[in-house]
């Protein structure tokens, strides 16, 4: 089967699921696991570049600044997921990284197209935000083209800020004007042409998930394996909280519980006073000089 070169790589056709509407459940679901493998083939290979990202990051947000995502439709979804889930996993403060989709928030929910055609909206969005010279963005954009996106990127590349592109496609040339990283994880064209919530959205995901994940492990918000900063906001996350303190400190329940209690439900701090024999004014003052680091401040 020929393909014209002129179409972009997210809206080829893909040879593999040719007459996938002939084929039987099991064999389209086959055609998913071997696309979505090759998805992960493809993040692994582009690990220097978000190696170089998540530096990156965790230098700026040392700094006091921000980490954005900014994207359109299912990009912009799965940044603003990502950045959502930051707080009640790792304790990081709301705006530390912040999630921008074309549209707003309605677009969260229903498709908002049009949104991303237009870069001075992107642009505006990064204006509003006031990012500077500590902050670092990250384009998210399975084409590597989208007007709304790149409008963004090139704002705050001009307002000071590092910025890296995440796409599933080679970018044009002239956007390396104000792209500090390209992230380009080549996937290869999606079962059903066009739809890059599929192999491009697992890719992004996987990407976003790395990112974060190793920004907040070099942040001092994870001790060995554990969430030691979790937010203990309902009961699930509660339990999770008497969990670590349990496994970290090495007592029962109760004594992770009346620390927890003492300790206003923080985990790390529970553990420190259990561990050290310190009040919660203490345990906070041995973590501030230490980056919040319950590691370092055992060492301490």
């Amino acid at each position: 089967m020929s393909c014209d070169s002129t179409v972009r790589l997210t809206e080829r056709r893909n040879p593999r699921s040719i007459a996938i509407d002939e084929r039987s459940t099991r064999d389209i679901l086959d055609v998913f696991h071997a696309e979505d493998r090759a998805a992960v083939e493809a993040v692994a290979k582009v690990r220097d570049s978000v190696e170089a990202v998540i530096d990156a990051v965790v230098a700026a947000l040392s700094r006091g600044g921000r980490l954005f995502y900014v994207g359109a439709g299912t990009s912009g979804r799965l940044g603003v997921l990502d950045a959502s889930e930051c707080p009640p996993t790792f304790g990081s403060p709301p705006g530390q990284v912040v999630g921008i989709i074309a549209g707003g928030d309605a677009a969260l929910r229903r498709s908002v197209e049009a949104a991303e055609d237009d870069p001075t909206h992107g642009a505006r969005a990064i204006r509003e935000r006031d990012v500077g010279c500590d902050d670092f963005v990250v384009g998210i954009a399975a084409s590597g083209r989208t007007p709304y996106v790149l409008g963004a990127v090139e704002e705050a590349h001009k307002q000071g800020a590092r910025t890296a592109l995440l796409s599933v496609t080679p970018p044009s040339d002239d956007v390396g004007a104000f792209v500090d990283v390209f992230i380009t994880p080549i996937v290869g064209p999606e079962i059903i042409a066009g739809s890059t919530r599929l192999k491009a959205g697992t890719a992004t995901k996987l990407i976003l998930n790395q990112m974060t994940t190793a920004v907040m492990i070099r942040l001092g918000k994870v001790h060995d394996n554990l969430m030691v900063d979790v937010q203990a906001t309902n009961a699930k996350l509660r339990d999770r909280a008497r969990w670590i303190v349990m496994e970290v400190a090495g007592v029962e329940a109760d004594a992770a519980d009346t620390a927890l209690a003492r300790a206003d439900g923080r985990a790390k701090v529970a553990c420190l006073m259990l561990m050290r024999g310190l009040s919660a004014e203490e345990a906070h003052r041995l973590l501030d000089p230490v980056g919040r680091s319950l590691r370092a401040a055992l060492r301490d």
